[in-house]
Order: structure tokens, then sequence, then C-alpha cells
């Protein structure tokens, strides 16, 4: 059984369903009783149209659940007639899909949340840790958004910056190793990019390709994490780098910055650095500024701290990292490698330990338990 295939196929049959008349969550609990009952039969009888398989499932437990429920029963006209057998359409209805669950009725985060969860097939606990909030938490809130839109007529789609953070956490997600989902997030992100003129949809494909192509660089065969500036910059993609470096410069002269250009123009800073050393960090610094002035994310000042002691030195990175919630990811790391460029081992070997036990995944633990012990060695 081809878990991936199940998995780039949902999204689809979810969108068809929808498209059809049922409601989201209906439609979505259809869908899992098509995919269960595919991994049930599939092995020892697999279909020639997989897809049109899932739909005619899905499609067949949305009526029996609806012909069930009386409170349904106004519906059993529309979707008492099954579609004739035959090949399915090959319409990709996957980002009209991020479009009907980015509606108006839900607030951004609810309808990020829910997207990730009946789109990109992440589980409850995935979307949390993205969120930085605890798993139940999580858990209510999709099903919320699933009661909000299950009472909503999917007659308008949400906003394209709601659209945006989704396929910006999809692609997170993917690129993280944990589920695979950076390629896709990709490719629709193109879709999207070809249908709609619009700078910071160019923005976050640029940045996209700017941090995939680095992607083979991140990690060693074992799967130990490489920090950027200890990369094998030849293993870098360079033509997804130069496509990545066009497409923002395009975005760029239209001269309606966003987030995501900002973001984009950082990646392009580091891409274009031959070596670590070359690497422009008072450039950076400014585009942190600007992205600040956009966002006001404590994240986002967390990594000027980091460009700025690049910059200016480490006290001057120290001085803006004191000035930052210390509960902040990735703050008790950066403090470590700040105070070991300061000179105070120590400090920095004590800071790495903590760091390590902080680490929200194992490589990032492994990487920073490991500084840890260099630096207790030469103590």
């Amino acid at each position: 059984m081809d878990e991936a295939r199940l998995r780039a196929l949902t999204p689809g049959v979810l969108a068809v369903l929808v498209r059809r008349g049922a409601d989201f969550a209906a439609a979505e609990d259809a869908v899992q009783d098509a995919l269960v009952e595919a991994v049930r039969t599939w092995p020892t009888e697999p279909p020639r149209d997989p897809r049109g398989w899932l739909i005619t499932v899905a499609w067949r437990r949305f009526v029996d659940a609806a012909r069930a429920d009386a409170a349904r029963r106004r519906r059993e006209d529309r979707v008492d007639e099954e579609p004739p057998p035959g090949p399915s359409p090959t319409t990709d209805d996957t980002l009209q899909l991020y479009f009907l669950c980015a509606h108006p009725s839900l607030t951004p985060s609810s309808a990020v949340a829910l997207t990730l969860r009946a789109v990109g097939g992440l589980t409850t606990r995935q979307i949390a840790g993205a969120y930085l909030v605890p798993e139940p938490t999580m858990a209510q809130r999709i099903s919320r958004a699933k009661r909000t839109v299950s009472a909503a007529r999917f007659d308008s789609p949400g906003d394209v910056s709601t659209v945006l953070r989704t396929l910006y956490l999809v692609f997170n997600e993917g690129y993280s190793g944990d589920v695979d989902l950076a390629a896709e997030a990709i490719r629709l992100t193109r879709q999207l990019a070809s249908t709609i003129d619009h700078p910071e949809v160019a923005g976050l494909l640029a940045l996209m390709l700017l941090h995939h192509a680095r992607r083979p660089a991140r990690t060693t065969d074992d799967g130990s994490l490489v920090p950027l500036a200890e990369q094998d910059r030849t293993r870098w993609d360079t033509s997804m780098i130069a496509e990545g470096i066009g497409i923002l410069q395009t975005a760029l002269a239209r001269d309606r910055l966003g987030e995501f250009q900002a973001q984009a123009a950082i990646a392009a800073l580091h891409a274009d650095a031959f070596t670590a050393e070359e690497t422009d960090w008072v450039q950076i610094v400014e585009w942190y500024d600007e992205l600040a002035a956009l966002t006001d994310s404590p994240v986002v000042r967390l990594n000027r701290a980091v460009a700025l002691g690049e910059a200016d030195g480490p006290h001057a990175g120290l001085a803006a990292l004191a000035e930052l919630d210390d509960s902040l990811p990735r703050h008790t790391a950066v403090a470590a490698y700040f105070h070991e460029r300061a000179g105070d081992l120590t400090t920095a070997a004590r800071l790495y330990a903590k760091a390590a036990q902080q680490a929200p995944t194992l490589a990032e633990r492994n990487h920073l338990t490991r500084q840890a012990a260099r630096l207790n060695s030469a103590l």
C-alpha cells in the first residue's frame, strides 16, 4: 500500500465531494471511511483508477450517512443519484480546496489549522507543534472550525493571505522531514502563482525555492543536523536558487513589499554567499528591520538578534537577545552560540545542554548535545 499516493489523492477527493454539495465535516468523514476501505482492499484488488475509486466509495459513504440522518432528508434529492461509472476527471481541485478552507466565516488561525488537517494530512499533534500550543487546544480549535464550516456555504473563497500562511506552514512541516510535504507545497504555490497576479504569492514561491535548494546539505547521511554556516554549498541546487532569485526580483520591482518577499530577500542573501564568511549580515539586519515592521513577530526579532550578532559581534547579539522573552523557541540555543563566540565557554556549554532539553526534534536535540559535549571536553 502506497501511503504517499493515498495522501496525494485525498485532497482532490475531498474537494470533489464538497463541490458536489457535501458539507465539509461529512465529506471528510466519508473520505476517511474510503481510505480505510482502500487500505483493506487495495493490496489484493488494486483499482485501475485509484482516484475514481476513492471518489465513488467516499460518495457512497456520504450518501449512506445522509440517508441515515433524518435531519438531512431534505438533501436526499441532490445526493440520491450516483455519478455514472468511468474514469474520474483529472482536474486538480486541491488548490480550490485550500481556498474553501480559508472561508470568511473562520478566523485565520482556524482556517490554517483546518486546512493542514483536512488537506495537508497533518496530525493534530503536528499542527499544534507548528502553532506552539498544546495538542488538546489545537484539537478543540479544529473541531470548532469543522462545525463552523459544516454550517457554511462555500460560495466565496477566503483571502489570499490565509492561503499563503497555510501553504507556508505545510512547506515548513515537510521541510522538517517529519511529513514530506515540501514538494507538494511548492507545486500548489506554483499553481497559485500561475493564476493570481500577486507579489506575495511570488514572494512565497521564491522563499520556498530558496529554502528547498539548500535541503540536500541540511543533514548528513546519518540524519545529523548541519548548521547553515557549516553546510557544503556545492550541494545547494543552483538552478533552483537562480529561479527563486529571479521570481523575487520581479516581485520586489512592483514595490508592494510583504512579509514573504522580505523573508525571501533574506534567504536570497544567504544563497548568494559563496561561503558563510561572505554573508552580507548588514543587509540581512536591514531586511529583518523591514520584516519586523510588517509582522511585529517575536520570532523575527529573535532572528534579527542573530543577524545583528553576526554583523556587529556576539556582545551586540547578546544585548539584543536580552530584550526578548527567554521562553522563545531557540532563544537558549542562540544565547549559547553567542556566549561561545564571546569566549565564555562554561556558560555556553551549560546553555547548549539546556537548549538540547528544549529542542523540538531529535536531530536538533542531538546537535545541541554534541555542542555541549564539545565545549565540556575543552574546559
